[in-house]
């Protein structure tokens, strides 16, 4: 299934049915009075957050959602019947955004969250209610209330608890497919990651969810490379845990490069809590794996750990330091497998 985090869409809810001007006409009652019913209210649009999505390319392919109107009142007293809901199915963590992509109307973080987007019309009023005492016989009645029709963009921020950061081939992809089952495509070429990518690890009899996005270069906040495209995703998650290529030469800017570009993406990114960690130090011997961590541990002002996601060592620290940044709510418990009663002679 292809990726796809925005879509622009168009919704109108369905109008009000019209009132209906109407009279009781039978043999030998000479006075009916009036009897038109009112239109039926026009349907109205929702979005829900359900479970089992991960994208929007479902909005790929049907960008109009149009509610039905509501059918007008007929003669006898009978009111119109009422338009059909449209109902917007979206994965948890969709925003909803007006037409200028800035003003939020909602933020869905919840399965089984409903937002009213565009309501109804109302139906029209039929002459029967301006019958009075000194309007016996009304020749009026209302129109219906026309619909709400509305530009939105949908964006998608996936709901992760631990983000990946750092430059084209910082080892991100061979990271969570080391620790998951998630399978990202991992090559010796930088953009090998084109859409973000989600896994579930565990460690310690707990699990969460790793997301994985495409690498940041310099200027990735003025739109440079695709980073900044996905940092969103990154937004929700608790921790971040920032790679650094340990076989660079340039190690310390290509630090500094992730955070000041942290800083220029804006809000409250920069300020989440970090693991920083050195990469692919199967490549070192141990006294360059100690100087180069030295390096580190002085330019960021923090404890840089060490590990190397090929062979696996280091990984079960990184994955307890990021188990201690992420609350205990949003964690997952094991399941313990149960064992095999099953009887044996």
């Amino acid at each position: 299934m292809k990726f796809l985090d925005l879509a622009k869409v168009y919704i109108r809810s369905g109008s009000g049915g019209n009132g209906c001007v109407s009279f009781r006409r039978e043999k030998y009652i000479e006075y009916g009075g009036p009897d038109g019913g009112d239109g039926g209210t026009g349907g109205s649009v929702w979005v829900e957050a359900v479970d089992g999505l991960n994208t929007l390319i479902d909005f790929r392919y049907q960008q109009h959602f149009f509610a039905n109107n509501g059918i007008p009142g007929m003669g006898r007293q009978r009111t119109g019947a009422d338009g059909d809901d449209i109902v917007l199915r979206v994965p948890v963590g969709t925003e909803i955004l007006d037409e200028d992509e800035e003003t939020l109307i909602a933020d869905m973080t919840e399965i089984g969250q409903r937002v009213l987007l565009a309501k109804g019309g109302n139906g029209g009023w039929g002459n029967l209610h301006f019958k009075s005492s000194t309007n016996q016989a009304p020749r009026r009645a209302n129109p219906g209330q026309e619909g709400v029709e509305r530009t939105l963009w949908l964006r998608l921020k996936l709901i992760a608890d631990v983000g990946l950061l750092g430059l084209p081939n910082a080892g991100k992809s061979t990271f969570l497919a080391a620790t998951s089952n998630a399978r990202p495509k991992i090559a010796d070429y930088p953009f090998t990651t084109l859409h973000p990518n989600l896994g579930v690890v565990g460690i310690d009899g707990v699990e969460f969810v790793v997301a994985d996005i495409p690498g940041l270069i310099e200027g990735a906040s003025e739109g440079r490379g695709l980073g900044d495209l996905f940092l969103g995703h990154v937004e929700r998650c608790s921790v971040l845990l920032h790679l650094v290529d340990g076989s660079s030469g340039t190690l310390i800017e290509d630090y500094h490069t992730i955070i000041g570009e942290l800083e220029a993406y804006g809000g409250a990114l920069a300020d989440k809590p970090r693991v920083t960690v050195l990469n692919k130090i199967d490549t070192m011997d141990e006294e360059e794996r100690e100087f180069l961590k030295a390096e580190m541990e002085e330019a960021c002002g923090g404890a840089v750990l060490l590990m190397s996601g090929v062979s696996g060592e280091g990984t079960d620290t990184v994955l307890r330091a990021l188990r201690a940044q992420i609350d205990d709510n949003r964690l997952r418990h094991k399941i313990p497998e149960e064992e095999d009663e099953t009887w044996r002679p």
